[in-house]
C-alpha cells in the first residue's frame, strides 16, 4: 500500500528544480544561436535536424537504460555523473570546429540529459509528491526560457555563440559538483528505490521541448492504480479452485489492437512537434520574416518558453477545479488560435502574441494527455500505452522540426505559421477521435 511522501528536504528540492532548469537551457540556446552556428560552421539551415535527431536518439536510449544504472549507482551518483557528462558535451559544443563534431557532442548531451530526466523522475515520484513533481517539470520550461536570454545577451555583447554554450557548461559543472556533494542526502532520503514503500515511478518527460529533445518533457502518470491492477499491465483471472483471483499479464497484442493506442501516440508526436518547432524556428521567423531585430526576437522567443513555464505552474490548480477534459479541450483550441495569429500576415506584435498564446495553451497538454491515458485505453493498457506515447513524442520532436527546417529553407520562413496551424488542427482532430474511440474501463 502506498504511503504519502513526507515533506522533502528543501536542499534536495532546490537541486531537483535546478536540474530541470539545466535540462531546458540547451534547448533554449539552439533556437537563437542556430543562425550564427550555421554561418560559422558553413552548413545549411536544415542541418539542425541532424543535431536534433542525434540528441533525441541518445536521449531515448539513455532514458531506457537509466533504470539499470540507477540500481547500481544510486540516484545521487547517477545525477552527478550525468550532469558532468552534460557539462562536457556543452563544452564540446563551444569548441566544435565542424558539424560532425557538434553532432557527436549532441549524442553525449542526449545521454546525459536522458539519465538526469529518468533518474530524477524515478526518485521524485516516490519522494516529492504530486505538487512538487508538477513544479519540477515547470522548471524545465523556465530553463528553456532562460536559454534564449543567455544566447541573446551573448550575441548582443558582440561575442560568439560559443560563449553561450560555455556559460551553460559552467553552470552544469557547478550543478554536478552539488550533486556529488549531496550523494549521502539523496541516499538517506530515498533509500532503496526498488524497495521503499512508495508509489512506483511512472514514465518521464524531454522539451522541447518544452519543453524539449531536442526538445521539451514527460510527467509521472500520477494515477492511483485501479483496484485489481498492477501497474496497469495485468488483469485478474480466477484460479482453478475459483477462490483467490490471480493476476494475469495483459498480452501486448491486445494493447496494440486498440485504435486509441495509436491515435494517442500520434497525438503525442504532433504535440511535441508543435512545441519544439515553434521554439526552434520562431527566432528565424521574427528576424527574417517579420523584420524584428535580433535582441528583441530573442526576448520574444524567451517569452514563448516563459509562457509555457507559467502555464505549467498554474495549470494544475485550474485542472483540479475545472476538470482535466475541459482544460485539455480549451488548451487544444487555444493552440489552434495561437498558431493562426502566427500565420497571419500581420505586424510583428501579432506574431509575438501568437507565440505567447501557443506557449500558454501548450503548457498543460502533455501532462493532461498522459494523465488521461487510462480513460482512453483502459487501466489494463495504460502504462504500456504511455511508454509507446513517450517513444512517439521523441520521434515527433526529432523528425518534424527537422522537416519543417527543410521546408522553410526550400520555400519561405513565413510558412512556419501555416505549418503550425496544420499541426494544431491535426492534434485537435486526433484527440477528438481518440476520445470517441476510447476503450471501456477494465
Amino acid at each position: 500500500m502506498s504511503r504519502t511522501p513526507a515533506a522533502p528536504r528543501a536542499s534536495l528540492l532546490l537541486l531537483a528544480y535546478l536540474a530541470f532548469v539545466s535540462l531546458g537551457l540547451p534547448d533554449g540556446l539552439i533556437g537563437v544561436g542556430w543562425p550564427s552556428i550555421r554561418v560559422d560552421l558553413g552548413v545549411p539551415t536544415e542541418a539542425v535536424g541532424v543535431v536534433l535527431t542525434a540528441g533525441t536518439v541518445a536521449y531515448l536510449t539513455s532514458s531506457v537504460l537509466a533504470g539499470f544504472t540507477l540500481a547500481r549507482l544510486g540516484v545521487g551518483w547517477l545525477l552527478a555523473g550525468s550532469t558532468l557528462l552534460a557539462a562536457v558535451a556543452l563544452t564540446g559544443y563551444a569548441l566544435s570546429p565542424a558539424l560532425a563534431v557538434l553532432v557527436g557532442f549532441a549524442l553525449v548531451l542526449g545521454i546525459g540529459s536522458g539519465a538526469i530526466d529518468s533518474g530524477l523522475n524515478a526518485y521524485a515520484a516516490g519522494a516529492f509528491g504530486p505538487r512538487h513533481m508538477n513544479w519540477m517539470h515547470a522548471f524545465f520550461g523556465l530553463g528553456v526560457a532562460l536559454g534564449p536570454l543567455i544566447m541573446t545577451g551573448v550575441l548582443g555583447a558582440g561575442l560568439s555563440w560559443r560563449w553561450g554554450y560555455a556559460a551553460v557548461a559552467t553552470a552544469q559543472l557547478a550543478l554536478a559538483t552539488a550533486f556529488a556533494l549531496s550523494v549521502r542526502a539523496w541516499r538517506d532520503r530515498g533509500g532503496d528505490l526498488t524497495g521503499r514503500d512508495a508509489p512506483p515511478a511512472g514514465p518521464v518527460e524531454a522539451a522541447g521541448t518544452a519543453g524539449t529533445p531536442a526538445a521539451g518533457h514527460l510527467v509521472p502518470d500520477g494515477r492511483d492504480e485501479p483496484a485489481g491492477t498492477a501497474g496497469g499491465l495485468v488483469t485478474l483471472a480466477a484460479d482453478q479452485d475459483g477462490a483467490e483471483p490471480a493476476p494475469r499479464p495483459t498480452p501486448i497484442r491486445e494493447t496494440l489492437r486498440l485504435p486509441a493506442v495509436w491515435l494517442g501516440g500520434a497525438a503525442f508526436a504532433v504535440y511535441v512537434a508543435i512545441e519544439v518547432t515553434t521554439g526552434l524556428w520562431a527566432y528565424l521567423l521574427l528576424t527574417e520574416g517579420r523584420g524584428v531585430a535580433g535582441p528583441v526576437a530573442g526576448l520574444c522567443v524567451s517569452g514563448y518558453w516563459g509562457s509555457l513555464f507559467l502555464g505549467r505552474v498554474v495549470q494544475g490548480l485550474v485542472a483540479e477545479r475545472l476538470g482535466t477534459a475541459g482544460v485539455l479541450r480549451g488548451s487544444l483550441l487555444g493552440l489552434v488560435g495561437g498558431t493562426l495569429l502566427i500565420a497571419l500576415p500581420a505586424p510583428a506584435w501579432v506574431t509575438v502574441a501568437g507565440l505567447v498564446v501557443v506557449g500558454f495553451a501548450a503548457a498543460p497538454v502533455f501532462p493532461l494527455l498522459t494523465l488521461s491515458t487510462a480513460e482512453r485505453v483502459g487501466p489494463a493498457h495504460a502504462d504500456r500505452t504511455i511508454g509507446l506515447q513517450v517513444g512517439a513524442a521523441g520521434v515527433g520532436a526529432a523528425l518534424v522540426p527537422a522537416g519543417v527546417g527543410v521546408l522553410l529553407a526550400r520555400t519561405s520562413v513565413v510558412l512556419l505559421g501555416s505549418t503550425l496551424v496544420l499541426l494544431a488542427v491535426a492534434l485537435l482532430a486526433l484527440h477528438v477521435v481518440a476520445t470517441r474511440r476510447a476503450a471501456p474501463a477494465a
